[in-house]
């Protein structure tokens, strides 16, 4: 009891003080404020960048590649695979009573951007007819269909908007033949990168392959999905593996999502050391303005603890503030903000969750910032007040 009466006389002193000492709090307010910012910004990167790869995922489709393809590049399907992967059961059919499978086959083409000349690379899709039924959020906004048998393209909004190239009637040289531009497409909130499709029939013949990458099927429901691992396990002509949509995007955004969240830890931590090391700065100054004030308070009853802890304290409550504010900034002047690394377009997220780790690394700078000076707090001589006196 008498710890805490301590404590609390002295956070009552300490904070009724900070206007006499507002140079130095003023210093870890912003300091803990930028560092809060800057880790919230960024991080929001990661947030936005996973929010716009997930939004179409239907927990109905399932995407079957080869055993051992760690992802849609080094998946390979023959044909005959592809034909038999159609039949099995659980996948959903049509008015028509065709299963709902679409077998693709996947090359990397590259676009220039319009404003900067920037050349980036993404997927030539390669797909049949049955794209509409399996991709139901697909859409054509301008143009028309690609037709079978033809060397044409249809590509995304974004590709058309972003990068040269792309306008209806354009003509791009693939594989040293020339592909027709005849429309352009959504597909859903999927619009972060450049995505183009064409007749899976003339990919395969333009490149000469036999084979696809990968064969994406709807299931009639998602109990049907233990159904089909089933009967892909049962059936020895079929080295594939069929996984969810939801795992296949999160595989494949892990390596860059881990880029982006090491990026903005990197960062975060260098400005963290910073305004740590000026809260260290300006506790230290504060301390040494107060050495008669905290010896006297020693020689008249007051323990080491509480002083240890009023400092402590008071370090954590002033990175408050910062915290909140370096947050508040983050999100009014870049949640929603649209980036464009590495050609994948998407929107910052600043969330909740982002704000309460913020606040929580604004805290921690408090509580490590705060330790020093609070322990040589503690350790003003009795003397020297006495001596003062």
């Amino acid at each position: 009891m008498k710890f805490i009466k301590q404590l609390w006389a002295l956070l009552r002193m300490n904070l009724s003080n900070i206007p006499e000492r507002l140079g130095p709090v003023l210093t870890i307010v912003l300091g803990v404020t930028c560092a809060v910012g800057v880790l919230v910004s960024m991080l929001a990167m990661g947030v936005g960048a996973r929010r716009q790869a997930m939004g179409d995922i239907n927990d109905n489709r399932v995407v079957l590649m080869s055993v051992g393809a760690q992802g849609p590049m080094q998946s390979d399907i023959p044909k005959g695979e592809a034909v038999l992967i159609r039949d099995l059961p659980g996948i959903r059919r049509g008015a028509n009573q065709k299963p709902n499978a679409v077998s693709t086959a996947l090359i990397i083409m590259g676009a220039t951007k319009k404003v900067d000349g920037i050349k980036i690379y993404f997927p030539l899709l390669g797909v049949g007819s049955e794209l509409t039924e399996v991709v139901p959020e697909f859409h054509l906004t301008a143009g028309r269909m690609f037709r079978p048998g033809l060397n044409e393209l249809i590509a995304n909004d974004l590709c058309a908007r972003q990068y040269t190239g792309f306008d209806i009637g354009d003509k791009r040289a693939i594989h040293g033949a020339d592909w027709v531009v005849v429309g352009h497409f959504v597909r859903g909130k999927a619009q972060g990168s450049c995505l183009v499709y064409a007749d899976a029939d003339s990919v395969l013949s333009a490149f000469g392959r036999s084979s696809y990458n990968q064969v994406t099927v709807m299931l009639q429901s998602t109990a049907a999905f233990t159904e089909l691992v089933d009967a892909v396990k049962a059936n020895p002509a079929l080295r594939v593996v069929a996984k969810h949509e939801r795992e296949v995007v999160e595989e494949e955004f892990k390596q860059f999502n881990g880029m982006l969240n090491f990026l903005s830890y990197f960062v975060g931590a260098i400005m963290a050391v910073g305004a740590t090391l000026g809260a260290v700065n300006s506790l230290y100054a504060i301390v040494d303005s107060r050495r008669r004030e905290l010896a006297t308070l020693r020689a008249i009853g007051f323990s080491s603890g509480p002083i240890v802890a009023s400092i402590l304290t008071e370090s954590i409550l002033l990175a408050l503030p910062g915290a909140l504010l370096g947050a508040g900034l983050a999100w009014m002047f870049f949640n929603g903000f649209t980036a464009s690394p590495f050609g994948f377009s998407f929107q910052l997220a600043v969330t909740p969750v982002l704000a309460l780790l913020g606040i929580a690394w604004a805290l921690g700078m408090g509580a490590v910032g705060g330790f020093l000076p609070a322990l040589r707090a503690a350790r003003v001589p009795v003397t020297t007040a006495l001596r003062a006196t």
